[in-house]
């Protein structure tokens, strides 16, 4: 996807300030050790998902996650399609006092060619 330039210079700057992992990192990870997040809308989500995933689309996100998560301290890893998306979402969790949201470079399109499990209705 060809991104307008405001829109990467956006994402760019939120980047220098967020934890970001690639998607051999993520699969590292321990599996209990986090809660793995999908900030995609809803029509993307619809079509299918990370397994295990929670549905917090960026536009209801900040809204959302201190009901879904009030522990500030849980790490957070946040996937929406590349990896864009997620970087300006955890640059806005840190702000809300969030110490452990990462994007996950790469996103849905990294989850897919690595071949972890998805969910599809």
């Amino acid at each position: 996807m060809k991104h307008n330039p405001g829109f990467l210079k956006l994402v760019n700057d939120a980047k220098t300030r967020v934890k970001q992992v690639d998607i051999d990192g993520y699969k590292k990870m321990p599996r209990g050790g986090h809660v793995l997040i999908d900030t995609r809308e809803d029509r993307e989500w619809d079509a299918g998902h990370a397994a295990g995933a929670v549905h917090l689309s960026k536009g209801v996100i900040e809204r959302d996650i201190e009901s879904q998560v009030p522990d500030k301290s849980a790490t957070l890893v946040l996937y929406c399609g590349g990896g864009f998306r997620s970087a300006l979402v955890a640059d806005a969790l840190q702000k809300m006092g969030y110490q452990n949201a990462i994007s996950l470079d790469g996103g849905w399109r990294a989850w897919n060619e690595a071949g972890l499990p998805v969910e599809k209705p």
